[in-house]
């Protein structure tokens, strides 16, 4: 069955755009389209796609408050912004809001499709531009509770990127397991999301900038 993705935008030629270059990829279904972040999110509980790709600057209701709301009220549904701006506190409230991907629209078409499979894949999908801005602005959590080998294993590989699916396979441990390990991981951590805790593995020296996507 195919991705079904959501596009909002206020500009109708970008709409477009992505709609054709989406259309050529037979695993990518765009369900619907949206020119606000108020229509985005009425969408969204109308139309449940696994993907939102987000424009942030909007009227009516801007990307941000659509991606919290979003994640509050339908939280199976992944969200990766795609947009011009790259302000470090732009780019860091909304991952914090719980956007999974984090594009700027210069990216090649490559790279937005696999974004998008990646989110539905619950994959992390960071352009390198905001993942560095992101590196730097987080915060060590306090008095965080020490990780167990295996809890440290799991959040290395999917700092790299890697689904539950692809972890489980990795470590030789069922899915199940590996959705236990992750829940452990962001208490400990006390942080909201798995792009948080890649963050933190990233600026804890688990592992390297350049690993993130790379599933």
């Amino acid at each position: 069955m195919p991705v079904r993705v959501l596009l909002v935008d206020d500009h109708t030629v970008m709409r477009q755009g992505v709609r054709m270059l989406l259309s050529l990829d037979p695993e990518l279904q765009v369900v619907g389209e949206a020119a606000n972040g108020r229509d985005a999110v009425d969408l969204t509980r109308k139309l449940k796609p696994a993907v939102v790709l987000m424009d942030l600057v909007m009227p009516v209701m801007d990307g941000l408050a659509a991606i919290i709301e979003i994640r509050r009220d339908l939280p199976e549904t992944e969200i990766v912004a795609l947009t011009s701006v790259l302000e470090d506190s732009i780019v860091t409230d909304v991952v914090r809001a719980g956007a999974i991907g984090y594009l700027l629209k210069d990216a090649s078409g490559e790279e937005l499709v696999k974004a998008i499979k990646s989110a539905a894949a619950g994959q992390v999908h960071l352009s390198p531009q905001a993942a560095a801005r992101l590196v730097r602005d987080v915060r060590a959590p306090d008095h965080p509770q020490t990780l167990t080998s295996r809890e440290t294993d799991v959040l290395k590989l999917l700092a790299q990127g890697q689904s539950n699916k692809e972890i489980a396979q990795a470590l030789a441990i069922g899915e199940k397991t590996v959705h236990s390990h992750v829940s452990n991981i962001l208490a400990k951590l006390n942080v909201p999301s798995r792009t948080q805790a890649a963050l933190y593995a990233i600026r804890t020296g688990l592992v390297s900038l350049t690993s993130l996507n790379r599933g």
